[in-house]
C-alpha cells in the first residue's frame, strides 16, 4: 500500500507540474491583445483622409504603413503561445505563416502605383490623381488594373479574413489563437482585425482609386479645392467623406467575400500566395514598367485635372534649393512663385583657392570648385 500511495503521489505531482507548465503566462497573456491591436491603429498615423488631413505627413508613408501593419503578427504569436493550449498555438503558427507569406506579393503590388507616382508620399499620390476618374491609377494600363485585384486578395489575406482566416480550422472547432480570450481582451483582437480592414481598404483607395478625389471633380470645377479658408475646408471635408466611402466599400466587399467563399486549407493558402500571387504581381510590375517606358497612351495622359500629375510634388521639392538661382536644379512645380525667385540673402562668395581634381592635378585658376548645383561654402 505505501508503494501504491507513493506512485499515486508522484503521478499527481507530475500532473500538477504539467498543468502549471501549460498554464498561460499572465503578463504575456494580457499584453498579447494590446500588442495585436497597437500596430493596426498606429499605422493610421501616416494614412491621409484628405489633402493635408494626415497625422504625420511622411515622405515614406507607404513603407511605414506596410511595415507597421506587419508587426501585428507578433501579437498573434504571443497570444497563441501564452494561452497554454496547443490548439491556440497551432492557430497562431498558421496565422503567422500566412501573414508573413502574403507580405511579399502585397509589397510587389504596392510598388506599381509607387513607381507610377515616383514617390511614397500618400498625400502626393492622392493629389496626382485629382480630376476626373480617368486620372486614377487603376485605369493607367491593363497591368495596373490586374495588380489592384492581386492587391485586394493579398490585403484580405494579410488581415486574416475569410477565406484566409487560418486561425480557425474546421477540424479543430476552436477559435485559433484567441480561443482562451474573452471580454475586453477578446474584443481587442477584433478591433485590430476590422481596423486593419479599413486601413488596407483606405490604402488601396489612395493607391488605385484617387483617394479623396471623386470621379467627377466638383470641388475643382467650382473652385473650392485650392481656394483655402472656409471653402477649402469644406472641399477637404467632402474629400474626406469620399475617401471614407471608398474605404467602406472595400470593407463591405471583404465581409461579402467572407459570406460567399469557403475557408481554405493551409496548403491551398500558401499555394495561392507562392504559385499565383507572387508570379502574377511580378509579371504585372514588369508590364507596368514597360508600358511607362514605351510611353504607350493611357487614360491618365488626358490630364483632365487642375494640373498635370508630373507637376505635383512634395512640399520640400517645390522650394528652390538656392533662393537667388534663376535656374535651380530643383524643378519649379507645385507651389511656385509667379513673380520671380524667392527672396533671400546673397550667397557668400566662393573661396579663391586653387582647387585640386580627383587625379591630384591643379585646375586652371578661376575654375570654381563646386558646380552650380552644389554651392556649399568650403570650410
Amino acid at each position: 500500500m505505501p508503494a501504491i500511495a507513493s506512485r499515486i503521489s508522484r503521478i499527481a505531482r507530475a500532473g500538477v507540474a504539467m498543468i502549471t507548465m501549460l498554464a498561460p503566462s499572465t503578463a504575456s497573456f494580457k499584453r498579447a491583445a494590446a500588442l495585436d491591436m497597437a500596430p493596426s491603429f498606429a499605422a493610421f498615423l501616416a494614412l491621409p483622409f484628405a489633402d493635408g488631413w494626415v497625422a504625420n505627413n511622411l515622405n515614406s508613408a507607404v513603407f511605414f504603413v506596410l511595415a507597421v501593419l506587419g508587426l501585428e503578427v507578433f501579437g498573434v504569436i504571443l497570444a497563441g503561445y501564452a494561452s497554454g493550449s496547443k490548439w491556440s498555438l497551432f492557430g497562431a503558427m498558421r496565422e503567422a505563416a500566412q501573414v508573413v507569406s502574403y507580405e511579399i506579393p502585397l509589397g510587389l503590388c504596392v510598388v506599381v502605383p509607387v513607381f507610377l507616382a515616383g514617390t511614397m508620399n500618400l498625400v502626393t499620390i492622392g493629389n496626382m490623381q485629382a480630376g476626373w476618374f480617368s486620372n486614377w491609377f487603376v485605369l493607367h494600363d491593363p497591368f495596373t488594373f490586374c495588380v489592384f485585384w492581386i492587391f485586394f486578395t493579398c490585403a484580405t489575406a494579410s488581415v486574416n479574413r475569410a477565406p484566409f482566416d487560418l486561425a480557425e480550422a474546421e477540424s479543430e472547432l476552436v477559435a485559433g489563437f484567441h480561443t482562451e480570450y474573452s471580454g475586453l481582451r477578446w474584443s481587442f483582437f477584433f478591433m485590430a482585425e476590422y481596423g486593419s480592414m479599413f486601413l488596407v481598404s483606405g490604402l488601396g483607395a489612395i493607391l488605385f482609386f484617387g483617394g479623396w478625389n471623386g470621379p467627377v471633380p466638383i470641388m475643382h470645377i467650382i473652385g473650392w479645392a485650392d481656394s483655402g479658408g472656409l471653402t477649402g475646408y469644406l472641399a477637404n471635408l467632402v474629400g474626406c467623406l469620399n475617401f471614407m466611402l471608398k474605404a467602406t466599400v472595400g470593407v463591405t466587399v471583404m465581409i461579402w467575400v467572407r459570406w460567399t467563399l469557403p475557408r481554405l486549407r493551409i496548403d491551398q493558402v500558401i499555394t495561392t500566395c507562392l504559385k499565383y500571387c507572387v508570379p502574377l504581381a511580378s509579371a504585372c510590375f514588369i508590364g507596368a514598367v514597360g508600358w511607362e517606358v514605351l510611353d504607350i497612351w493611357s487614360p491618365n495622359h488626358l490630364h483632365l485635372g487642375s494640373r498635370p500629375p508630373h507637376q505635383v510634388n512634395e512640399h520640400w521639392a517645390t522650394i528652390p534649393r538656392f533662393p537667388n538661382d534663376t535656374q535651380p536644379e530643383v524643378p519649379w512645380t507645385g507651389d511656385y512663385i509667379e513673380d520671380g525667385p524667392m527672396p533671400g540673402p546673397e550667397m557668400p562668395a566662393e573661396p579663391d583657392s586653387e582647387p585640386i581634381d580627383t587625379a591630384g592635378n591643379l585646375e586652371a585658376p578661376g575654375t570654381p570648385l563646386f558646380s552650380a548645383s552644389r554651392r556649399e561654402v568650403s570650410p
